[in-house]
């Protein structure tokens, strides 16, 4: 997926690590999670889907676990649930704040389904974050960390002096980039 940094440039950062050794496929995996670990903490419209339901065998009715803020007609994006349920749909009714209906393919009527981990319905995406400069820097940022991660006997750098550093992905990393994104951030994403 990667669309803030591409491979290329996560490359360029770890100063040309070999293609052999890590692909793209490699990077973009890491990529990916840096732009989970920062998109989380920008504005978008997006909202967790928790649970749904086929109240019809084509009508489908989303519940999020915070106010979704989409409209009747409009266009999202959804994620991580069942086959027939993701993709580009439209709101066909506002039941209210956390809750939402679309059509899908015919299936067979239940009542709630709990999704774990949690879907996702998103208005828009990261892609809005493009040719950001400070985006760009913190995903960058994590995602040298992740592979760091990645490549580290026990994911814990080492200093020159041979003293174990702290954990590389600890609590600190969002506090490393929070200062980075400052204009960028939605105050809601941090708190709880």
């Amino acid at each position: 997926m990667a669309s803030i940094i591409t491979p290329a440039e996560l490359r360029s950062a770890l100063n040309g690590v070999s293609s052999t050794l890590y692909s793209d496929a490699v990077l973009t995996e890491i990529i990916d999670t840096a732009e989970s670990v920062v998109g989380n903490l920008l504005v978008k419209w997006n909202a967790p889907v928790d649970k749904h339901k086929h109240a019809t065998s084509t009508i489908t009715t989303l519940h999020t676990t915070k106010p979704h803020k989409f409209y009747k007609g409009q266009t999202v994006v959804i994620t991580g649930i069942q086959a027939h349920i993701n993709g580009s749909k439209t709101v066909l009714e506002v039941v209210d704040d956390f809750t939402f209906t679309i059509t899908t393919s015919p299936v067979t009527v239940h009542d709630w389904y709990n999704i774990i981990p949690n879907g996702l319905a998103a208005a828009n995406d990261l892609s809005q974050y493009d040719d950001v400069a400070p985006v760009e820097s913190a995903v960058l940022t994590v995602s040298l960390d992740v592979f760091k991660a990645r490549t580290s006997a026990g994911s814990v750098q080492q200093g020159l002096d041979f003293v174990p550093q702290p954990y590389i992905l600890g609590r600190s990393i969002q506090n490393r980039i929070l200062g980075m994104l400052g204009a960028y951030i939605d105050v809601e994403a941090l708190i709880g």
